[in-house]
């Protein structure tokens, strides 16, 4: 007759569980308040206990049935702590004796073979695999969870929604306080590619619009270039209708020119100018004497 797990044992085993599993759902330990999931473990603990009762009853019943020996061979296990047969059962070899009542009356090319139990915490994991995997399964079919596309919405509509609550806190960027930094390269070449593009050319070099990367302007208003493309891209151009007034319209906010403007200095200071020979529009306007920034 083998011996039983003890109930402390199968209690741990369930919270444990308990705990693997909410965790799965809630995506936080915040669970470990709600009364929820202590009123689940009391349940599952008083389950636990029942079923250990009504195990006792069939173990009692099963030892009445024993020899002599068999009693006193289950009674010396019993001494033995539930740890240490928990160990030996996985790890401790067995005896000549033991081997030989395993043995199966069968082998090939003189190995032989024992008909030995599978060690107790491969089983647990392997049942433990196989219950998370149903769980996991029907998770994924039945609700939300584990859907990353879905994931990725919520929490893209989380940063977007704090990007807005920030920038409701931050006073708005005009021409007086908008500064060039190379940091705002990389957004602004897109924001150029969305609101620019069309009229000047992915890279600055022209077309409808004049070219970018030259020192030709038909409008300098300001007396630096970051000030200059900032004040064109907010007012418009006073001499092209095309060239309409983004910031004023409210197609692009402040912090967003401040971008686009901090791009079209980086295609003109940073880089070298995209010539006529090379596909850029021809220059258009006077030679401009930027001051620095």
């Amino acid at each position: 007759m083998k011996q039983r797990t003890p109930v402390f044992v199968n209690i741990l085993i369930i919270i444990g569980l308990l705990i693997v599993f909410y965790y799965l759902f809630v995506q936080s330990y915040s669970f470990l308040g709600s009364p929820y999931f202590w009123g689940t473990v009391v349940i599952a603990g008083i389950l636990a206990y029942i079923h250990s009762a009504i195990g006792d009853l069939i173990e009692n019943n099963k030892f009445k049935r024993l020899s002599q020996e068999e009693k006193a061979a289950y009674l010396a296990e019993k001494r033995i702590p539930y740890f240490k047969r928990l160990y030996d059962a996985a790890f401790k070899k067995q005896t000549a004796s033991e081997e030989k009542d395993i043995l199966i009356d069968h082998g090939f090319d003189g190995i032989m073979e024992l008909d030995n139990q599978l060690p107790k915490w491969w089983v647990g994991l392997f049942y433990f695999g196989t219950a998370f995997c149903i769980l996991y399964v029907a998770a994924y079919s039945f609700t939300d969870f584990a859907h990353p596309i879905n994931e990725y919405e919520i929490e893209y509509k989380e940063q977007i929604a704090s990007i807005a609550e920030y920038e409701k806190s931050q006073p708005p960027v005009t021409i007086e306080t908008a500064k060039y930094s190379a940091d705002n390269i990389a957004d602004g070449k897109e924001l150029f590619k969305t609101n620019c593009a069309s009229c000047h050319g992915e890279d600055g070099r022209g077309g409808i619009g004049p070219n970018l990367t030259d020192n030709y302007w038909i409008n300098q208003p300001e007396k630096t270039l970051f000030k200059n493309v900032f004040h064109m891209d907010w007012n418009g151009s006073p001499n092209n209708p095309a060239m309409r007034a983004f910031g004023k319209n409210g197609e692009v906010s402040g912090a967003e020119i401040e971008k686009i403007a901090a791009y079209v200095y980086h295609i003109n200071q940073e880089q070298p100018p995209i010539t006529p020979a090379q596909g850029g529009a021809a220059p258009q306007g006077t030679e401009a004497h930027w001051e620095k920034e």
